[in-house]
């Protein structure tokens, strides 16, 4: 049996939660919809600018709705974190030894002696005292708050990105494939951002590529069935 290195470092990925839910939940809605909008139209009957305009349209559409909900949402988030330093700020100013007291509680909470957390409370509070507090008693990294503007933007990125996928693959194909075509580069697009996803969070690739195939395929069944109802009753 080998040895265990003990000598390497864990690799944790919680740290990648954030990031990683937004870039991977964008792209697979801008390719899910993408493609779902042009297959809906295809399948109506449409020829290929009416497809092609759908499409953009819909990117633009898509990324701009992504953008402007996620600046919204982490926007509320920044007056939240804003307003708890704020008010954890005064409270340092005002009543230093209650907040002094608070940490000592919560190291204590942690399984510390009452002597050790009022030892590590006191050598913590020598320094930065807001960032001590916003860590331990708030819950969040002064180096990491919510940023907006970088929020949505990189929610515009993603949604555009996968959302180019089906629209160049549809607008390239011939008329008697276009559907067939847009359907598997969206299923293999969709399997690979599965697979990458599972791989960089550390979970199990085969569940995340089969979840994600499979409500791809039902969303883009029902629609392409919407398509043809409404092209056949117009």
């Amino acid at each position: 049996m080998p040895a265990m290195d003990t000598n390497r470092p864990e690799r944790h990925l919680s740290h990648r939660s954030a990031w990683l839910r937004a870039s991977v939940l964008g792209a697979d809605d801008g390719i899910l919809s993408t493609a779902s909008l042009v297959l809906g139209v295809a399948a109506a009957g449409s020829g290929r600018p009416a497809i092609v305009t759908a499409g953009i349209a819909g990117l633009v559409a898509g990324a701009m709705s992504m953008a402007a909900g996620e600046y919204v949402s982490v926007s509320s988030q920044r007056d939240v974190e804003r307003a708890d330093l704020a008010l954890e700020r005064r409270e340092l100013e005002e009543s230093p030894h209650e907040e002094l007291e608070e940490l000592v509680g919560i190291y204590r909470e942690r399984g510390l002696s009452d002597a050790l957390a009022r030892q590590v409370a006191r050598e913590l509070s020598s320094g930065d005292r807001l960032a001590v507090h916003a860590r331990d008693e708030l819950g969040f990294d002064l180096d990491n708050l919510a940023r907006p503007r970088q929020a949505a933007l990189a929610s515009a990125i993603s949604f555009a990105s996968g959302a180019v996928l089906p629209l160049v693959a549809i607008a390239l194909a011939p008329a008697s494939a276009r559907i067939a075509v847009a359907i598997m580069v969206t299923l293999v697009a969709l399997a690979a951002l599965g697979a990458v996803g599972a791989r960089l969070g550390g979970a199990p690739q085969l569940p995340a590529v089969a979840r994600v195939m499979f409500w791809g395929a039902a969303a883009m069944a029902v629609t392409m069935g919407i398509g043809a109802l409404i092209g056949t009753a117009l």
